[in-house]
């Protein structure tokens, strides 16, 4: 399907639902299960397109991951960290934690060649910063485009003990590469990035789940603003049991539903202490005048008043940026978004593509590297819609979710469809069922 028509709720959202497993998540227990040297059994695993990516490529280096017993769960055979093949082409899509993570694996094999590629977009993105350390500590690359990008072609015979540095200023996961390879090169490792890091609870994440994978007495960790040291002795050799979280920033499109038709929505297993720093996104929604509420069973958002604009920081959960920009139009005041200049280099550039959507919803924006400013103009768009509107997606699985969730907003007021999503199959990325999700709630809904 090229194109989707969005139908409006008939009423307020009244109704709940689950979120499938972070990928973020699912793809660091990849690779920390093959750091491993046991069998390591994952559970609530992501189904989607970049995971999916992770586990070609990682059995094509000769890893055994079969289907675990219970549903979207997994069995890795680690292999500590050395891949019986050492030589092979890999793939790695659009999907930016393969692309890193990954290499940062690979630059651990001895005599090994690889020769990585991705899309289009991948070839955009940036990979000098990550491949550059790995360069000064002992790794050999050809590149056969631009220097620094895909694709190339990698010589790799271990890695030199000794501290990484790395320029972590455009995205954390050239950071997070290092630190998750650091344990099987040297004992204790200290990985300098001396401009800072952007969305820092992604770094979080990767160390708290490094302590997951090692024996508890032999892994410790010092997290400074440009430094972080490791101490460890490597990874388990004990069999691992591993949970993964659902996606807090798949929850945020269902958590900002009742901005677009009122009521409320509960997104199951989303807690305030969540690994995810995007569990965050739930304090911006209170800002904006939204109610949030933490249970046992997940988070509850409510709309119980108007909705304001101001002024926010989404450095540290600038995937969640999309969610709150797309419904920016039915607020009720002028809204102002920072720290996102970094979401320029990810799929596509989200602080461009965003504001040029908005402009097609008759909404005025001001651009700059870093922000996005919003002034709403609900007569403009309700004229605009009459006709309809078609939202470009540029292969961003988040656009197409974001925006999704504004067209459930009856516009017309005679619940006729008024938003079209172009592409709507580029969420099988993330999140494969979000359209069977947003249909289910409209259901209970009614």
């Amino acid at each position: 399907m090229n194109v989707l028509d969005i139908t409006p709720f008939s009423g307020e959202c009244a109704g709940s639902l689950d979120v499938p497993g972070s990928k973020s998540i699912s793809n660091r227990a990849l690779i920390l299960a093959v750091l491993c040297d046991t069998e390591v059994q994952l559970q609530g695993m992501l189904d989607s397109e970049d995971v999916s990516l992770m586990k070609e490529a990682l059995v094509s280096l000769g890893v055994s991951i079969q289907q675990g017993e219970q549903p979207n769960s997994l069995k890795v055979s680690g292999c500590g960290g050395s891949f019986p093949i050492k030589k092979q082409k890999i793939e790695v899509g659009n999907a930016g934690t393969v692309a890193r993570f990954l290499t940062a694996l690979l630059a651990l094999q001895k005599d090994g060649t690889y020769h990585l590629d991705g899309s289009e977009a991948m070839r955009l993105r940036p990979m000098k910063e990550l491949l550059s350390s790995l360069e000064r500590a002992g790794c050999r690359f050809e590149f056969h485009g631009e220097e620094g990008f895909f694709p190339f072609t990698m010589r790799t015979n271990g890695l030199r003990p000794g501290d990484f540095e790395v320029d972590a200023t455009q995205s954390s996961q050239v950071l997070s590469a290092l630190l998750m390879v650091a344990p099987l090169v040297f004992e204790d490792t200290t990985v300098r990035y001396p401009g800072g890091t952007v969305s820092e609870p992604f770094v979080e994440i990767t160390l708290r789940m490094m302590s997951s994978f090692s024996p508890e007495q032999d892994y410790s960790y010092d997290f400074q603003k440009s430094e972080v040291r490791i101490r460890s002795k490597g990874y388990s050799r004990e069999t691992i049991h591993y949970l993964v979280e659902p996606d807090a920033t798949a929850a945020s499109y269902f958590m900002t539903l009742p901005v677009s038709i009122g009521g409320s929505c509960e997104v199951e297993g989303i807690s305030a202490t969540m690994l995810q720093g995007d569990a965050d996104y739930g304090t911006v929604l209170k800002n904006i005048g939204l109610k949030v509420e933490f249970n046992e069973r997940g988070v509850k958002t409510l709309k119980n008043g108007g909705l304001e604009g101001g002024s926010y920081d989404f450095n540290a959960i600038s995937d969640t940026f999309l969610s709150l920009a797309a419904v920016s139009p039915l607020l009720e005041q002028p809204i102002a978004i920072s720290g996102i200049a970094h979401t320029r280099k990810q799929e596509t550039d989200r602080v461009g593509a965003m504001a040029t959507e908005l402009r097609r919803l008759g909404q005025a924006v001001e651009e700059s590297h870093d922000q996005l400013k919003i002034t709403q103009n609900l007569k403009q768009l309700k004229q605009l819609a009459s006709d309809g509107i078609e939202i470009e997606t540029y292969h961003d699985h988040r656009f197409a979710m974001s925006f999704a969730i504004l067209g459930c907003h009856d516009l017309l007021g005679d619940g006729r469809p008024w938003l079209r999503i172009r592409n709507p199959n580029c969420c099988s990325k993330t999140f494969p069922n979000f359209f069977q999700k947003l249909d289910q709630l409209r259901k209970q809904s009614q």
